[in-house]
Formats: structure tokens, C-alpha cells, sequence
């Protein structure tokens, strides 16, 4: 495939029915909470969730990307966004690395782009013991099972227990002068070159590295995407936008565990992408930031919100069968493709909603309806709690009203509440993220529409109006799962 610039796209996810809406006035353990800065999607852009005319943005549909201010773009310069799944470590988990599983992952699942974990540190890491000309191997491998399913696919360097990148400098610049040399004609590469610097690595130590490792790189690659990691656990973007690297064709990661990191770096977030910083969220998970804890499912549909809402790019973590929170399959699942939705965790099951999945509608992943009653899919989980969150000034609360079944189909029915923490408002509109497929039954005093896994909610014609401090309730729908 030849070699020029890049770009991608999302896949819609699977909504049965939507109402119209008028025009409207308006694992890694992670730890600790950091950053900050840039703007929405590029005047005149596609969406998040949208594809453009000539359908999904994928390697062979958009070239190789490069990035344009805050945004990755196609080789035409089209906005793209990324949205996809990670390996756990390659030294491990080899088996989720196959032509078979990469062509599930594009076709069924709704992926766009794989991220294959190098780790660096840990015991049989690639600097610790690891058979190193067998990892390279599978890294090669990779990504091309990667480019011939037409997913882009990042190679991490997944520094996590050496927590400053430096550590293993030389292993480093031997690896990514190595892999940017055989990897150069390949246009759905993209290099991570620090996973996650942690402890007390500073800014300037993980940039001092990145002004060593990234000119290895281009000497062979000139035109790759490189990401680079920030300080406590890829969370301080704030550091990164204050002091950003010249290269223009660089972006920087942010890392998120949804029960952990809330609105606060979700805001750090938004700033930075605001202020110009190219941001890519090359790992995150809807637990807290062990990895295997408690699931936040509220957290993590606002974090989905935001991301589409700025055309970020984001990969979940992670592909095992690992007995936590963050593996996406069920502990022991001895499968390494052809898998169905009974094979997925509470994790799997949810992003398999956010991604749209496929597959999974028509049955599982190839499964033919393997383990549905009577040959019918079984229906992705549905929220079970409260959700909530903010849109400008205004906070909003959706609690379930009344919950029910209809066939193998969950049924919700919520009561919406916006309070007005700001000025006073003539008119308002929402986003409430619902983190799984659904479609719109009925909704009362507001006007609706389904965009992906994003229910939008505007004001009816008499209850626009909400002065500072007030509250409108007495707002329902009804989802059907």
C-alpha cells in the first residue's frame, strides 16, 4: 500500500428509530488526575459518528493520516476520528494477534484501529527478559493482519513499570530505528513512543526523550503519526500543550479509567483540545484505575460524549480474558476469534454498544446467534443506574423512572431534571450519553433525536426559559435496549 498521509473514521452506532429534530439554540493502572487544552471538529467537518460520502475512513479509504492543528485528518484533509481496542501485552496474550480476530475486529465489531502493547519493563517485557526478535516479529505481524483488515494499527511502547521513558532509551532507539525501517511503506502505522511515564517523570524528561526517539523514526518514516505519552500516567496534556514539541505531525496522549477520572480531567480534556493540542486517548477503560474495580457505566458515556463531541480518537483497553474489570472477554474464555456477545464482560458488552458493533446485532461475531434463545440475539446491556452530567452551565440529571422487558429487549423509562447553574437561559439543548445501542420509544416536553450512543434533548416551545438558579423537571423517554 503506498505511503502518504492518514486518516479515519467512526462507526455509526446502530440506533432502530430516532425522531427529528428541528435547528436548535443552544490495563494499565492509571492513577492520580492532571491536564488541559482544544477546539471542537473543524468548521464545515463530518460529525463524530458521521462518514463522509465515500463511507468509512479507513486505510484504504483515507491514506495515511497526518495531523492539522488540533485534529488527525485523511491524506485529503478531512477530520477523522479513531475508535478501537488495544492488546494487553504482546509477551502474553499473543493469540489476539491473527488475521482472523482483525478481520472480526473491523467487520464485526465496528473498529477502525488496534493497538498492539509492547511492554517494555515488566517481567518478560521487551527490555526485561523478552524474546525480542520474536515480539518484533509479532508486532510486524500485526500490523499487517491490521492492514489487510483495513484498521490502522499503533505501535506502543509501553512504558509502565520503568515510569520514566528514558530508562531503557537505548532499547528504544534500537527498536523504533528497526520497526520504522521495515514498517515505512505501510500507511496505517502509527507510532506510540511512550506508553504511560509515571512516578516523578517530569514534562522535560519525557520530552527530552521524545526529541530523541521521534528524529530515529522519521528518518525512515517522515509523513508517521507519532503519539506521545505525558506525565502521571498520560494525564497532564496541561504540561504537553504549555510546552509542546515542534514536530506538527505529533500528537499527545491521554489515558482515562472512567470510575476515577471524572469531570475535572474530563475539563482538562476539553481545554486542552481548545488551546490547539492534538489529543489521542490511546487507552482508557470504564473502571476505576486498578483495572479491576468498580464499573462507572455514567462516567464513562459522558467521557464517550466528549470525545465525539471534539473529534478525539480513542482506544479501549484491553483484548484478554483476564479476570478484571478491564478485560473486554469473560475469564477462560479459550476463544481467540469468532466470538459472540456471551463471550464478552460488562466491559466488551458496553463497547460493543459504543462502537455499533455489527456483528454483534446480526448475532455475535460470526456466531450466527450463538447463544441467544431461539436463534435471536441477545440484546446489549442496558444502563441500570442513574445518568448524568453538565452541558455548559447547565447540570442534568436522567434517574430511571420505571424499568421493564419486551420480548429479550430491556426497556427503560427516565425522568429528566436540568438545573441551571449559570445565567438565565431563553432555550437549552443536552447530550445525555447512553453507552449502549437503543432506539427512542417515546419522550414528553422536549423535542428528540438519536445521534449514535448520544440521546439529544432540546426544549419544548413553552419550557425553554430557566432562570439562574431554577430547574425544569417533568421531562421523560422511554429507550427500548
Amino acid at each position: 500500500m503506498a505511503k502518504k498521509h492518514r486518516r479515519t473514521w467512526i462507526a455509526a452506532l446502530a440506533v432502530a428509530s430516532a425522531l427529528s429534530l428541528a435547528p436548535l439554540v443552544a490495563c494499565s493502572p492509571s492513577a492520580g488526575q492532571p491536564t488541559a487544552k482544544g477546539p471542537a471538529a473543524d468548521a464545515g467537518a463530518p460529525a463524530a459518528g458521521e462518514t463522509t460520502a465515500e463511507g468509512p475512513a479507513t486505510p484504504s479509504t483515507a491514506g495515511a493520516l497526518r495531523v492539522e492543528g488540533s485534529r488527525l485528518v485523511s491524506e485529503t484533509g478531512e477530520p477523522v476520528q479513531l475508535r478501537g481496542v488495544s492488546t494487553h501485552g504482546l509477551a502474553w496474550l499473543p493469540q489476539y494477534v491473527s488475521q482472523p480476530f482483525f478481520d472480526e475486529l473491523r467487520q464485526d465489531w465496528g473498529a477502525n484501529v488496534v493497538r498492539l502493547a509492547l511492554y517494555t519493563a515488566e517481567s518478560g517485557g521487551y527490555c526485561t527478559g523478552g524474546d525480542q526478535a520474536q515480539l518484533k516479529q509479532l508486532v510486524r505481524d500485526g500490523v499487517d493482519y491490521a492492514a489487510k483488515a483495513d484498521l490502522y494499527a499503533i505501535v506502543d511502547w509501553h512504558v509502565l513499570a520503568d515510569q520514566d521513558p528514558n530508562a531503557f532509551i537505548d532499547d528504544a532507539l534500537a527498536f523504533f530505528a528497526e520497526m520504522s525501517l521495515d514498517l515505512a511503506d505501510r500507511s496505517n502505522v502509527i507510532y506510540e513512543i511512550c506508553n504511560e511515564p509515571n512516578g516523578a517523570t517530569s514534562w522535560e524528561q519525557v520530552r527530552a526523550y521524545a526529541e530523541r526517539i521521534i528524529p530515529v523514526i522519521r528518518a525512515n518514516d517522515p509523513d508517521a503519526v507519532i503519539v506521545v505519552g505525558t506525565p502521571t500516567w498520560s494525564q497532564r496534556v496541561d504540561e504537553a500543550a504549555a510546552d509542546p514539541l515542534p514536530d506538527p505531525n505529533v500528537m499527545y496522549s491521554l489515558h482515562f479509567y472512567a470510575a476515577t477520572h471524572q469531570q475535572d480531567l474530563r475539563d482538562k480534556l476539553e481545554a486542552a483540545v481548545a488551546g490547539g493540542l492534538p489529543v489521542f486517548v490511546t487507552e482508557f477503560g470504564i473502571c476505576d484505575a486498578s483495572g479491576n474495580g468498580a464499573i462507572d457505566y455514567a462516567s464513562a458515556d459522558a467521557w464517550v460524549a466528549l470525545m465525539d463531541r471534539l473529534g478525539v480518537s480513542y482506544v479501549c483497553w484491553n483484548l484478554s480474558n483476564k479476570d478484571e474489570a478491564s478485560a473486554l472477554f469473560q475469564p477462560g474464555c479459550a476463544k481467540a476469534s469468532g466470538f459472540d456477545e456471551a463471550d464478552l464482560s460488562a466491559e466488551g458488552r458496553w463497547l460493543a454498544g459504543v462502537l455499533g458493533a455489527p456483528g454483534f446485532d446480526a448475532g455475535g461475531a460470526g456466531s450466527e446467534g450463538e447463544g441467544a434463545d431461539d436463534g435471536a440475539p441477545a440484546p446489549i446491556a442496558a444502563p441500570s443506574g442513574e445518568l448524568s452530567g453538565t452541558s455548559g452551565s447547565l447540570a442534568w440529571t436522567a434517574s430511571v423512572a420505571n424499568s421493564w422487558t419486551e420480548g429479550t429487549s430491556p426497556c427503560r423509562q427516565y425522568a429528566l431534571s436540568i438545573r441551571n447553574q449559570g445565567d438565565a437561559v431563553s432555550s437549552w439543548e443536552v447530550k445525555v450519553p447512553i453507552g449502549a445501542a437503543f432506539s427512542l420509544q417515546d419522550g414528553w416536553n422536549g423535542e428528540y433525536a438519536a445521534e449514535g450512543a448520544v440521546l439529544r434533548i432540546a426544549n419544548a416551545g413553552y419550557n425553554g426559559a430557566i432562570p439562574a438558579g431554577g430547574e425544569v423537571r417533568d421531562i421523560g423517554f422511554i429507550l427500548r435496549f
